[in-house]
């Protein structure tokens, strides 16, 4: 059997696939169908099954007259009860494309009443469901299709796949509704047999896919400098980051190279990185007024970029923002840290201390309208003043971008720019914020882009990280004060009887959390110690990693699976192998036994992290760029990772003077109190008055203790 499908679009995500036309949007729930004008009132009041979710990505979708089912066993029943292929839709808020074929076809009565007809039809939010992403994305790869959002993929009963795409215009979508309707009723068979095959492809195993093996954790000194040398050939040397366009920040890339660099004492390296954080920084991609990163630039030089902003990424790249200015003391990246700090606190949290998902790219419609500016505007709010910010932002009378708009795009630096204008750089700094704040001002009156005010437990636990990290890097105490916030939201709001929860909204925690969730938020709480030496925080890491340990290890590869496969029997349980924009959920779990195994000497963590490490030496080897996080904790097989621990009156400041001083290997532990937990802690002393002395040891032997930070720093190895 043939089946004959219309072509499919080849766009995920570039805004470039639109024939040259701009995309404009109908205002929320307004249903266009010029023909039956009708239709466009009846349909705009009804609902259907999403009103019922708290996902604003599913909301968004309520009023459409496609008859949605959010994933449940309602709409899998009924799928079997009427013997209806399921059509599975997936986005999320911040997607432009996902918005787009929302207004071309699923706020179209006519292609609703296909899908209607034909499919029991289900909505989700890939952030709320990123397991269910996890295994129809794989799904839809390995029917040789493109991946990317939104999502849509067509089911047998069995919920087992059959066929997949991602955005499809309108008169596309309809024809491949109707062309699989008809092979459905008269060819069932033929696709029953070709989603077995698919159902058996992403069942197997990822052990048995990347033929990883138990082996011993050791990487040489010599592979490691060779993935090194890997990457490094990938960079792109004129505006940093890879040869590749888009371009994605990939935190854990620089994050790696960063610990690499200092470990080797590197300064080469170094350079590189922090070049690639600068060109970052200066780019459109970064949120010149108000701080944030925006998710990726379509282009290679950072100039355009999809403008949402995720939470995962700006918790990430606050983090790397923050040890690049701990190591440098470049104020660029502390203007970065601060103004990101701004962004966070006056966008993103939420009244009870936990922080919103995402911004999306959009408002009024229009993709960046909220962040881009015509220059005759700019022209009447900065008078002679436009000169120099015309000049330092490559503003152009008749636009940088699109419909002739301004993107503010930085490409030279405040030093050459200050002495091109005869003043000093500190002055022109001043000038600049100022300008700044005036232009913020105005901003702040536009309409806002859309807000997916959900919380998600592992995304905040990534933001927990980055703000430790820019604590620890300036000193400044409010960055902390949001952290211990909201690791306390998360304690009380998403740990329902001890099972963490992945979202929250509305006074309300829903969804069982994934791998994901709980590393992240194990990874937070740990730094969250290392900043405040409240034990508290260290004794809920090890209760969540121990309901880890219980419900999602696989022991025939010792490996975790994704989701639990205790809480929801699904087609296939997958393991996250692969860091990528969010580095792999086993590389973060790994890290996290391992430090946990040495504060609490427990031999069993340590054990199932060297074995993990073991099993994917041979993929680090072969693709550095996807397995960075990894390569980060391989460093601790050639460097040994100390246990610093800190006894007596003044520990703690003695503690905030080594954590400042930015260093990837060490875990540290300090008590003003003899015989306080963790276990690490133990039988250490202070000295005969009391005051804190400082012990550096590894694998339990520690060297002789000493009183000053800087003589603990010097008893740390390195690669060199």
């Amino acid at each position: 059997m043939i089946l004959i499908f219309p072509k499919r679009s080849t766009n995920s995500g570039s805004r470039f696939n639109t024939g040259g036309n701009k995309i404009r949007f109908a205002p929320p729930h307004v249903i266009v169908n010029r023909d039956f004008p009708f239709i466009n009132f009846y349909f705009s009041m009804k609902t259907n099954r999403l009103i019922h979710s708290q996902s604003p990505y599913l909301l968004q979708h309520a009023h459409n007259p496609v008859d949605w089912y959010p994933w449940g066993e309602e709409a899998l029943r009924k799928s079997k009860a009427e013997n209806k292929p399921i059509l599975v839709s997936i986005g999320y808020s911040a997607c432009h494309w996902c918005h787009v074929m929302e207004k071309e076809s699923f706020e179209d009565a006519t292609t609703a009443a296909l899908m209607n007809t034909h499919f029991v039809c289900i909505k989700i939010d890939r952030e709320e469901r990123p397991d269910l992403d996890n295994i129809y994305m794989e799904a839809v790869q390995t029917m040789g299709l493109q991946g990317g959002w939104p999502l849509n993929v067509f089911l047998m009963p069995n919920q087992k796949p059959f066929y997949g795409g991602t955005y499809f215009p309108n008169k596309q979508w309809k024809g491949l509704l109707s062309n699989i309707a008809d092979s459905f009723e008269k060819h069932f068979d033929q696709l029953a047999e070709s989603a077995e095959g698919f159902g058996k492809s992403i069942a197997r195993s990822e052990s048995e896919k990347y033929d990883l093996k138990a082996a011993k954790a050791l990487l040489s000194k010599e592979e490691l400098a060779a993935v090194v040398k890997q990457l490094r050939d990938k960079f792109d040397p004129e505006w940093g980051g890879m040869k590749r366009s888009p371009k994605f920040p990939m935190p854990a890339i620089w994050s790696f190279l960063l610990d690499y660099g200092v470990l080797k004492k590197d300064e080469t390296l170094l350079d590189e990185v922090f070049f690639t954080l600068r060109k970052i920084g200066m780019g459109g991609i970064y949120d010149h007024l108000r701080g944030g990163f925006s998710r990726y630039s379509v282009d290679g030089e950072w100039f355009a970029p999809h403008f949402e902003k995720m939470l995962y990424d700006n918790g990430q790249l606050l983090e790397l923002y923050a040890k690049a200015f701990q190591i440098t003391q470049d104020p660029f990246f502390k203007e970065k840290v601060n103004e990101t700090l701004g962004w966070l606190e006056s966008e993103m949290l939420q009244e009870e201390g936990g922080f919103f998902a995402a911004q999306d790219a959009d408002s009024e419609g229009v993709e960046g309208k909220f962040h881009t500016w015509k220059y005759t505007e700019l022209e009447s709010l900065l008078g002679e003043d436009l000169g120099w910010f015309a000049k330092l932002y490559t503003l152009k009378k008749d636009g940088n971008w699109e419909e002739g708009v301004n993107i503010l795009f930085q490409t030279d630096s405040y030093e050459t720019l200050a002495k091109a204008e005869g003043i000093s750089e500190t002055e022109y700094l001043k000038r600049l914020q100022q300008t700044k704040e005036k232009l913020l001002q105005v901003r702040s009156k536009r309409i806002y882009p859309g807000l997916d005010d959900k919380i998600l437990s592992g995304w905040n636990g990534l933001m927990i990280s980055g703000l430790v990290q820019a604590y620890l890097a300036t000193s400044d105490i409010k960055p902390l004060d949001l952290a211990v916030s909201n690791g306390e939201f998360i304690l009380k709001k998403m740990l329902l009887n001890g099972v963490l929860q992945r979202s929250y909204k509305n006074g309300t925690a829903y969804t069982p959390a994934f791998l994901e969730d709980y590393a992240a938020v194990i990874r937070g709480f740990i730094a969250l110690y290392q900043a405040t030496f409240d034990q508290k925080w260290l004794i809920e890491a090890k209760k969540l990693c121990d309901f880890v340990l219980d419900n999602f290890l696989d022991p025939e590869d010792g490996f975790f699976f994704f989701n639990n496969p205790k809480a929801e029997k699904l087609i296939a349980n997958k393991k996250e192998l692969f860091d990528n924009v969010i580095p792999a959920s086993n590389s973060i779990m790994a890290r996290n036994l391992q430090d946990l195994g040495l504060y609490f000497y427990e031999e069993k963590y340590a054990e199932i992290a060297q074995n993990m490490l073991g099993s994917i030496h041979k993929l680090i080897v072969s693709e550095p760029a996807y397995l960075c996080n990894w390569a980060s904790l391989y460093l601790t097989t050639l460097v040994r990772k100390a246990e610093i621990v800190i006894v007596g009156t003044g520990a703690k400041d003695k503690a905030k003077t080594l954590m400042q001083s930015h260093h990837p290997h060490f875990i540290l532990a300090a008590t003003e109190n003899v015989g306080e937990n963790p276990p690490l802690l133990a039988h250490k002393t202070p000295d005969l008055e009391g005051n804190a002395l400082i012990y550096v040891c590894f694998n339990k032997a520690c060297q002789k203790p000493v009183a000053d930070p800087a003589d603990a720093l010097v008893q740390l190895p390195t690669l060199a």
